[in-house]
């Protein structure tokens, strides 16, 4: 995101009339608050930060100032955090108070802005840099299964930006609101990475009640109107079906997908479909994987270190980030011989290597449910694993088909065309099924961007071979 060269100024507000040890605040007050930083963009979604405003304010337990700061970087959000100390979490514990406050009044529209709040980009101190995730599990599951948009320059930001639409539109139908809203939840388009001046495509004004990405139309949308709809399908639900639930028990869960239970079952290897750790990352830098455990017959099917998630990329954000904390730990504290930023390139990697499984939304390919030996339809050919390695036609180390008999191609410096090749000749050679096909090209990308064993594991790791 953006630079914060100097914290917020301290705002001055009164003490709640209804509720004497409640922190109250206005737009107008926030209004006044001039947060000297080169370049803002907390009010780019001014009518969320408003509206989750007004639904912290019916109970605003932990006297935080103003859901602004929760936007802002750590040094600035400590002027106005009241009793919150984690300030990585302040913009989810804003979210699950008001969506708390808001559950209790009945407010759905109140439910609405706090869900879209929790995804919003937080400050961060350079285009390109990630704000850091919060690893404190909710009070409410809807808000404990969402995080904040990264900078669209940060590494890997598209696709994970995408996930975590995606996942808002599932939670927003869970209460009955309209799921496509998760749109506006987006961010600015990419900035230039080393821009000196942080100032990336932003735009900045507490007087635009609606918000400027809006008015500017400098939103960028992270997925589309229909993949909107299939996600929030895929889910198991509608937002006309969740409207109804929710008017009788406020959606405390979504019904589950109907192919999940066999996929994640068929993926364990266990027709009964019994609880198994799906985390497909297996490096070890500093701490062990944490297990992503999948229980088809749950609601919600994906469960890290106890929090349950009703989406598989959200639970896989949270292992890897558990991991990637426990790693960090381990460099601070000198008892491993690696440093934070090894961990950094651990997380992006366990990621990566289960993005496979955040793109289905369930523990196994869909290519599985064509028989139910686990075995991959590859049509006519073998294994379309790749190895890395010293090649028989190259001294350096390089990517090569695994099975050179059946996907006959020579050696090369870069993952992708290897992948690309293998993916060719399972559609046209192999005649494997057009799920393996779109499999393979969802392994592709989980591998893009990484290097090395690295990259190779990532690929087959998503492909299950």
């Amino acid at each position: 995101m953006k630079f914060t060269t100097s914290t917020a100024m301290l705002v001055m507000v009164g003490v709640a009339s209804a509720r004497p040890d409640a922190v109250r605040f206005s737009r107008k007050a926030r209004g006044s608050m001039k947060l000297r930083r080169e370049v803002p963009q907390e009010h780019s979604h001014e009518q969320f930060l408003t509206g989750v405003g007004a639904a912290l304010n019916l109970n605003n337990v932990e006297n935080v100032q103003d859901p602004v700061f929760a936007l802002l970087g750590n040094a600035a959000a400590a002027a106005g955090a009241g009793d919150v100390e984690d300030l990585d979490c302040l913009q989810q514990r804003v979210a699950d108070q008001a969506f708390t406050n808001a559950k209790a009044a009945g407010d759905i529209e109140g439910m609405t802005n706090a869900l879209i709040f929790r995804a919003l980009e937080r400050n961060t101190g350079a285009v390109g840099q990630a704000s850091v995730l919060c690893t404190e599990t909710a009070v409410n599951p809807e808000i404990d299964a969402l995080q904040q948009h990264q900078d669209p320059a940060s590494d890997g930001a598209a696709a994970l930006n995408k996930e975590i639409t995606l996942e808002l539109a599932i939670q927003l139908a869970a209460i009955g609101a309209d799921p496509q809203l998760a749109l506006k939840a987006g961010t600015f388009a990419p900035g230039e990475i080393g821009d000196p001046t942080g100032a990336g495509n932003t735009c900045d004004n507490d007087d635009d009640p609606v918000g400027c990405i809006f008015t500017q139309n400098l939103l960028v949308e992270d997925a589309s109107a229909q993949e909107i709809d299939a996600a929030v399908a895929a889910a198991g639900g509608s937002a006309g079906d969740a409207a109804g639930d929710a008017a009788g028990n406020n959606q405390e869960c979504v019904e589950e997908p109907a192919d999940a239970g066999d996929a994640a079952g068929d993926d364990a290897g266990d027709a009964a479909g019994a609880s198994a750790n799906v985390n497909a990352f297996s490096g070890n830098v500093g701490a062990e994987p944490i297990p992503i455990v999948n229980d088809p017959t749950s609601d919600r099917p994906f469960s890290v270190n106890g929090a349950t998630f009703l989406n598989a990329g959200a639970a896989i954000q949270r292992a890897c980030d558990v991991q990637k904390n426990a790693c960090a730990n381990a460099a601070n504290s000198g008892s491993a011989d690696i440093s934070v930023s090894d961990c950094d390139a651990q997380q992006q990697q366990c990621v990566a290597a289960n993005a496979n499984i955040a793109k289905r939304g369930i523990a196994g390919l869909r290519a599985r449910q064509n028989n139910n030996s686990g075995a991959l339809d590859t049509g006519s050919c073998g294994s379309p694993a790749i190895s890395f390695g010293v090649q028989a036609d190259r001294s350096e180390e390089s990517f090569a088909p695994a099975d050179s008999a059946d996907f006959n191609h020579g050696s090369a410096l870069a993952i992708g065309v290897i992948a690309d090749f293998i993916c060719s000749q399972l559609d046209s050679k192999c005649q494997a099924s057009d799920a393996t096909v779109q499999d393979c090209q969802a392994a592709a990308s989980a591998a893009d961007g990484l290097q090395g064993q690295a990259a190779a594991d990532a690929f087959n790791n998503a492909l299950g071979v």
